[in-house]
């Protein structure tokens, strides 16, 4: 069974950091893009960050340019992201997603994570 396992919300006061951890399981031979998305209550899922297998430049959210980082471990199936100078209108839930996803010689257009919650308040 192909899984994504997110680890490391939690309250952060404005300005600070987090960092989340996201591991696939389950026999993966590939991943064609990780990333991470977020969902803030009343608004609809939005992409943060994603990295494309072979692709040099990540890609990132206007919103967190500048501020959040995203990496991938291609070999160990893990992305994370950095999150820095965290604003109050970063709390969301941060899900991690996998797209082009290969596991056990089955096919999957995408897979999402459970869900982190992050949020930023005094």
């Amino acid at each position: 069974q192909v899984q994504l396992v997110e680890s490391g919300g939690g309250l952060v006061q404005p300005g600070g950091s987090l960092r989340l951890s996201c591991a696939a399981s389950g026999s993966i031979s590939s991943i064609n893009v990780m990333g991470w998305y977020r969902q803030a209550p009343g608004k609809q899922r939005e992409l943060v960050a994603s990295v494309v297998t072979g692709v040099g430049s990540p890609n990132y959210a206007d919103s967190v340019k500048g501020r959040f980082t995203i990496s991938r471990d291609n070999a160990k199936n893990t992305v994370s992201l950095q999150m820095n100078s965290l604003k109050p209108e970063d709390t969301a839930i941060y899900y991690c997603n996998g797209q082009g996803v290969v596991s056990a010689g089955r096919g999957y257009r995408e897979i999402w994570g459970q869900g982190t919650l992050v949020t930023v308040s005094s």
